[in-house]
């Protein structure tokens, strides 16, 4: 009996097979800061990648084989700026109609358009209350399709202000109105250690005004100094980023010297602004995409009054930030804010990078790529196609390194070694 009890654990106990891939690529980009490969043969196991070599070497007994000799392999596109469980041009008043689980539906739809886009790392930057970590969850384990996900949860806001509930009568307000709000850097700093709590990958703020929200008063700056600063230590002494949303200089500024990680947006970031990013160490996310979406929808009775007021502000600025920013030396890192546009649209992005950033191809393809790594601190997990990272693979046609735009049809993804289909 001894025996066949040691037996049986032992089989429970025994770890499965290994999967062995071997992925035949045509042309290799496997950092976009180096030249690339010719035909290339990339061999995946579990999940990352074991080894790299030049030649369409034959597979090993019992490994799969996926021929991709004909196409473009490169890391999987890494967007630090979405909101998965959004639609553009939705009304502001659904969130007193639909409930969280069907966002987590909405999100589940959006992840898988957005692997199949060619992303397969996302932030999920704002999204109802333990929906984003649902999804993380979710894509994680493998039972829904779509990219790895780092999720903030809500954004931090101040009461009344962008990412506060605005816009219905009192009573409605107080129903709706969520625990992200907070006054005073002691509120503030608590509220960091809630969401850290409850499974925050990042904290998201809300420096400035913003410009789809109902509230009428402008992009300038929200948080006080003193607000933010307890916003930002609390948050790196428990290890996790701030990315905050800012519009105005003024809130760009103030944002950087309490030391944010990220800057989203930095629509009207001027000099002293971007000088302030830079001695923090700031990163700009520029989420160009963002104002192609409030364009499209301009004038369409889409948005009220108060948003077209602010849409108007911002159109004529866009882009000149992003280039100022990178003339400076400051990181320019690849987002997009999708959910203001389509999500699967994600792609367009670095073509405005290059036309409006003054980015060539391959620095926009390292924006979303090794670029966007190191501001996650995934720099040794995602990012590159090399031996010991995670297999987070793309295949398109054409050259991107000449066409920045054939990144927008994507013909293949691996995420974490696992075809999205």
């Amino acid at each position: 009996m001894r025996f066949l009890v040691l037996a049986a654990s032992l089989l429970v106990a025994a770890p499965a097979a290994a999967e062995t891939i071997v992925i035949h690529a045509g042309r290799l980009i496997a950092d976009p800061s180096r030249p690339a490969a010719g035909p290339s043969t990339i061999i995946v196991t579990d999940g990352r990648i074991t080894s790299i070599a030049a030649g369409l070497t034959p597979p090993p007994a019992g490994a799969r084989l996926i021929d991709l000799s004909g196409k473009t392999l490169l890391p999987g596109l890494i967007d630090t700026h979405v909101h998965l469980s959004g639609e553009p041009g939705s009304d502001y008043r659904d969130e007193a109609v639909n409930s969280d689980e069907f966002a987590t539906l909405i999100g589940a739809k959006n992840a898988r358009i957005t692997a199949r886009a060619g992303f397969t790392t996302v932030r999920d930057l704002g999204s109802p209350p333990l929906v984003g970590f649902a999804l993380r969850r979710a894509t994680a384990d493998g039972d829904i399709p779509g990219p790895r996900i780092l999720s903030s949860g809500p954004a931090v806001s101040i009461i009344g202000g962008h990412g506060d509930v605005s816009g219905f009568r009192p009573e409605v307000v107080a129903v709706l109105g969520g625990d992200n709000t907070c006054t005073g850097p002691e509120q503030c700093a608590a509220r960091v250690r809630e969401f850290s709590r409850a499974g925050a990958d990042l904290i998201k703020i809300t420096a400035t005004g913003g410009v789809l929200s109902q509230q009428a008063r402008g992009l300038g700056q929200h948080f006080t100094d003193a607000e933010m600063k307890a916003i930002v230590d609390t948050a790196h002494g428990l290890g996790l980023n701030v990315a905050a949303h800012a519009h105005s200089a003024r809130g760009i500024e103030a944002a950087a010297r309490a030391g944010v990680d990220s800057i989203e947006h930095g629509t009207f970031a001027d000099a002293k602004a971007i000088q302030a990013m830079k001695a923090s160490g700031s990163t700009l996310v520029p989420t160009l995409m963002a104002f192609t979406g409030i364009r499209e929808r301009l004038g369409k009775g889409v948005f009220t009054p108060a948003v077209e007021t602010k849409v108007r502000m911002t159109l004529s600025e866009v882009g000149k930030a992003a280039r100022a920013a990178r003339a400076a030396g400051v990181p320019v890192v690849f987002g997009t804010d999708a959910a203001v546009f389509e999500h699967g649209r994600n792609a367009q992005e670095f073509a405005l990078l290059v036309e409006q950033a003054g980015m060539s191809p391959a620095e926009a393809i390292a924006s979303a790529t090794t670029g966007a790594a190191r501001l996650l601190d995934m720099e040794n997990e995602i990012g590159r196609i090399a031996p010991g990272y995670s297999a987070d693979i793309i295949a398109v046609g054409g050259d991107p390194l000449r066409d920045v735009r054939a990144l927008e049809t994507v013909d293949f993804v691996m995420v974490r070694g696992r075809t999205v289909e």
